[in-house]
């Protein structure tokens, strides 16, 4: 295995595969790692439908292109795209992109495999559900477990992307997934061999997202100021 902190700082978002299968062993080898994901209480309430079928891969993308479509739109408006607390100017029904702006996500239906990452939602718990925002607590006995199968085909030479456009049709997913009502689909996750593998990722500093005590602390590892 490689180093830990290597893989965490490398594990990039990929996009463009190779035609190499990933063959049915290296899957499931992938999925062992990745199972040890926590989940509230443990429940392990993920489930992962394999996608090969080209015809099913290409369905499953065609779903998720109106949701881009609204979010090329949103960001070209100068909002933050699908953000459920400031109202968009944007009318889903009149949105009209250029093909070329959902060519990048097309292109996913050539990945070896199409990873659907589903929540039972009988076994997870949902404390926020009472709260008058958008719900993101379940997504926690989910996300991790979807960050592991990246991470552990990082650390395989294999490489993926977490996309979650596919849940704005997930009624449609259900149906062609043969997925049961209270399954959600959480994530769609192409997998194959990179054809470039990325090194060098771009993040903020941890002094602008970690402040100390309240929202508007001192940023954790700041230099102090004199008093």
């Amino acid at each position: 295995m490689a180093d830990l902190e290597q893989i965490m700082r490398t594990t990039f978002a990929c996009r463009s595969f190779t035609e190499e299968p990933l063959p049915d062993d290296e899957l499931t080898a992938i999925l062992e790692i990745a199972r040890f994901a926590p989940s509230g209480g443990n429940r392990q309430g993920w489930h992962v439908i394999v996608v090969r079928n080209p015809d099913t891969k290409a369905e499953l993308i065609e779903l998720s292109v109106p949701a881009i479509e609204l979010y090329v739109a949103q960001r070209a408006a100068g909002e933050n795209p699908w953000n459920t607390v400031e109202p968009s100017s944007v009318d889903p029904a009149t949105v009209s992109v250029p093909p070329a702006a959902t060519a990048w996500y097309r292109e996913l239906a050539k990945a070896p495999v199409l990873l659907v990452v589903a929540l039972d939602l009988r076994v997870v718990a949902s404390a926020d559900r009472h709260l008058d925002r958008i719900g993101v607590i379940s997504g926690a006995s989910v996300y991790p477990f979807a960050q592991n199968i990246l991470l552990a085909a990082r650390d395989r030479g294999w490489a993926g992307a977490l996309t979650t456009f596919v849940a704005a049709a997930e009624p449609a997913v259900q149906s062609l997934l043969r997925l049961p009502s209270y399954v959600a689909v959480a994530a769609l996750v192409p997998l194959g061999r990179p054809e470039k593998v990325l090194t060098k990722l771009t993040r903020k500093p941890v002094a602008e997202f970690a402040h100390l005590e309240t929202w508007d602390g001192p940023a954790l590892g700041a230099a102090p100021t004199n008093a």
